[in-house]
């Protein structure tokens, strides 16, 4: 859901409120539209004092298609992506390897430059987090709530995945299946795990990090960037140090999409949007000529490193410039209903898509189905056929575990979870998780990560409904919010 454009008739009006610690002032003003018209000040989906007196339910703001748009886009391309990336070799001897064809192509080096989209992945969710927690604020909700309902969203599909992966797999090890398949596929749910660790990450430091992008958004971002080169620095040295940049990567990354959702101030035009996109892929270009950094985003995902915040940068100003062009392809009808049905299992198709790829390219191995050589064109040739086989794995999963998803509320009043429960799941979450990126997924750590993400959806419970309720249902009664100069996504 957005905040969008006001409908209210009658003059502009406006209100503000003294804001708690850590949350953005409140201050709703009549913006001016494009013609110069002045427009009406309340939201969509807020209450001005006259409604509000008068006790009517005031219908909730839609979504906003662009961010929509691009985190689809994001999701096809990461599967697309992954589907040109695995190839899986049996070898004479008998062994079992998988190869990276599309990372091993030389001319996917600078094209890559353009298809690493982790960093957009991560401005978006800057956007749509910062509108959230501040949605959340305004119902009454504090940090600890927003980190149950972000934990909740996450980790109930993945407790799922990989409670089914880990008892597969043990499975098919009892049957006789080789030891290399079996790590084959475990290996599948590594990437998922990979992300899920930055992702919640990121999120779950939100809340503080939006109170010091209320005070200092610029010197917020500012010190973040220096911690990330600070990493950098030291990694030569203490080669672990580098899987902190885990965290101050993509806080930083995330911190530059508060700037956009808060960037009235700025607009600042095509051409200097051009010129900032320049200017960071030219200073990227240049550390990687010094030998500083590899060319490959793909080698420098994993721990990352300054380079993915200097493309999220790009990426951040090629989102403003693109914009009106991108809302023009969201607003038609068969795109927007495709968003939609997209967005409403996301995150089902980003964990599953993967291990039932390495599934299905692990169990041909043991068939005589013809094999072609990596990189060949027989091999890419069969890309599309492995993509549909992709997709038709993924659709009974999603009809079977999609409306995990839906984060579970609470019926009736309750209280929200105690600060200790929420913490201690987020404990329950990050060791597996770590240790997955730290030392690659074993079937051990299937079992162990399934039992700590149980562990975790059990001590945090159901979300209340105080906080989820819509204004425009019955009992739902959101207090104003101000008119955000860029729309976003917001998540009860």
């Amino acid at each position: 859901m957005i905040l969008a454009s006001p409908r209210h008739p009658g003059a502009a009006h406006r209100l503000s409120t003294r804001a708690d610690p850590g949350q953005t002032p409140l201050a709703v003003r009549a913006p001016k539209a494009d013609n110069g018209a002045t427009q009406p000040a309340f939201p969509r989906g807020a209450m001005d004092p006259q409604q509000r007196s008068a006790g009517r339910p005031v219908p909730m703001p839609d979504r906003d298609p662009v961010i929509d748009l691009v985190r689809f886009f994001c999701l096809a391309l990461v599967v697309v992506a992954h589907t040109m990336m695995v190839s899986p070799v049996l070898h004479p001897d008998g062994t079992v390897t998988s190869e990276n064809i599309l990372g091993n192509e030389r001319w996917f080096e600078p094209v890559v430059w353009v298809l690493q989209i982790m960093p957009l992945f991560f401005v978006a969710g800057g956007i749509t987090g910062l509108q959230s927690w501040r949605r959340l604020r305004a119902r009454g909700g504090n940090a600890f709530d927003f980190m149950q309902g972000r934990l909740l969203r996450l980790i109930r599909p993945a407790a799922v995945l990989l409670a089914v992966m880990f008892t597969v797999l043990s499975l098919a090890r009892l049957a006789g299946v080789d030891a290399q398949v079996i790590e084959l596929l475990t290996s599948g749910a590594g990437m998922p795990l990979w992300f899920l660790a930055a992702y919640l990450a990121a999120q779950l430091n939100l809340p503080w990090l939006a109170a010091l992008h209320s005070r200092a958004p610029w010197l917020t971002l500012a010190g973040l960037t220096t911690l990330v080169v600070t990493v950098d620095c030291l990694r030569g040295v203490l080669p672990p140090l580098a899987y902190l940049n885990m965290v101050f990567v993509w806080c930083a990354v995330q911190q530059l999409g508060f700037i956009v959702a808060d960037g009235e101030r700025l607009q600042p035009g095509r051409p200097a949007y051009f010129g900032i996109m320049a200017a960071s892929n030219m200073l990227l270009g240049l550390i990687v000529l010094l030998g500083l950094y590899s060319g490959n985003m793909l080698v420098n995902l994993n721990p990352p490193n300054v380079t993915l915040l200097l493309l999220s940068i790009s990426q951040a100003a090629a989102l403003q410039l693109f914009r009106p062009g991108l809302s023009r392809i969201a607003s038609l009808t068969g795109v927007r209903r495709m968003m939609g049905v997209a967005g409403l299992r996301s995150i089902t198709v980003y964990l599953w898509h993967l291990p039932l790829l390495a599934a299905m390219s692990g169990l041909l191995l043991l068939t005589d189905f013809p094999q072609p050589v990596g990189g060949s064109a027989a091999w890419w040739w069969g890309r599309p056929l492995v993509l549909m086989g992709v997709v038709a794995l993924l659709l009974p999963v999603l009809a079977l575990f999609g409306r995990l998803e839906e984060r579970p509320t609470a019926s009736g009043p309750s209280q929200s979870r105690p600060a200790a429960a929420v913490l201690l799941a987020a404990v329950a979450v990050f060791v597996p998780a770590v240790d997955a990126a730290l030392n690659g997924l074993t079937l051990g750590l299937l079992g162990g990560g399934a039992a700590c993400f149980a562990l975790a959806v059990v001590l945090l419970g159901r979300i209340p409904a105080r906080l989820t309720t819509p204004a425009d249902r019955p009992g739902g009664s959101d207090p104003p919010l101000p008119r955000p100069p860029l729309s976003a996504n917001v998540e009860p």
